[in-house]
């Protein structure tokens, strides 16, 4: 009868650490009633970047052979059950990229309507070696990398040209519940610079920050909470409060045996 309250005794300071209250943690946009105004949508215009593929494509109404625009974009090839594959342009370490024809072009930090109107302008001036070109631009690597406490961390590629950091999330899995909804972390380059901002996603002022928009090569950073660290405490002091009363329990067996014998 000793021995039983003696491991009750064991038992109770695991059962009362595994009470220990939870860290409560915010929902996504709780603080949105449904009496909140509309607001407008904000879809930020996109600088191209070193490292960035780029999709170019020139066409022109000329039907002169030497004037053709054939000339000016790069071939196509044929992909292995996908049809039609053109490569595209990188965009090199000094933020240009290498046009047929036209030589090198410096592309980093423009839109790609600016690009269009520089190779327009080359087409164009001071010879006229296109009759009204037209020319089309791409992203052909939009990607953003998503870590942290999510439940599919890792790189995700956007086959669009936008993506805002709650799809982002959801992509990868959605936040586990250990992770911070209050101080998610975005990292991006612009220019040269690093730039790192905390973003709420339980704010009602969510849409307003220039993180929601997410850019291509943004890295996203989801913190873990105390939650997670209390929860390992609790896993690792529960791990040890049962190996020792296996301990005790196995002692206090031989010694039982060791006396009735």
């Amino acid at each position: 009868m000793n021995f039983n309250r003696f491991l009750l005794l064991l038992a109770l300071p695991l059962y009362l650490f595994s009470c220990k209250p939870q860290q409560v943690l915010p929902n996504y946009l709780e603080n949105l009633s449904d009496t909140t105004g509309k607001g407008a949508v904000k879809i930020p215009e996109l600088r191209i970047q070193k490292n960035d593929q780029l999709f170019i494509q020139v066409y022109s109404g000329s039907k002169k052979p030497e004037a053709s625009d054939v000339f000016y974009n790069l071939p196509s090839s044929q992909g292995a059950g996908q049809g039609t594959v053109t490569s595209g342009f990188l965009v090199d370490v000094s933020g240009n990229i290498d046009y047929p024809q036209l030589g090198s072009i410096h592309a980093e930090g423009l839109t790609k309507l600016e690009l269009a109107a520089e190779i327009k302008k080359r087409l164009t001036q001071p010879v006229e070696l296109l009759a009204d070109p037209s020319v089309i631009i791409r992203f052909l690597n939009f990607k953003v990398n998503v870590l942290g406490e999510v439940a599919k961390p890792g790189l995700i590629n956007v086959p669009g040209e936008r993506i805002t950091i709650l799809e982002a999330i959801g992509l990868a899995g959605d936040i586990t519940q250990y992770g911070r909804k209050n101080t998610v972390k975005v990292i991006r380059e612009i220019d040269g610079d690093r730039n790192i901002g905390t973003i709420d996603l339980s704010s009602k002022d969510l849409f307003e920050s220039p993180y929601y928009n997410l850019l291509q090569n943004d890295v996203v950073m989801v913190e873990p909470s105390k939650r997670k660290a209390q929860s390992a405490e609790q896993a690792l002091t529960a791990q040890k409060i049962s190996f020792a009363i296996t301990i005790v329990t196995v002692a206090a067996t031989l010694a039982n045996i060791f006396i009735r014998n």
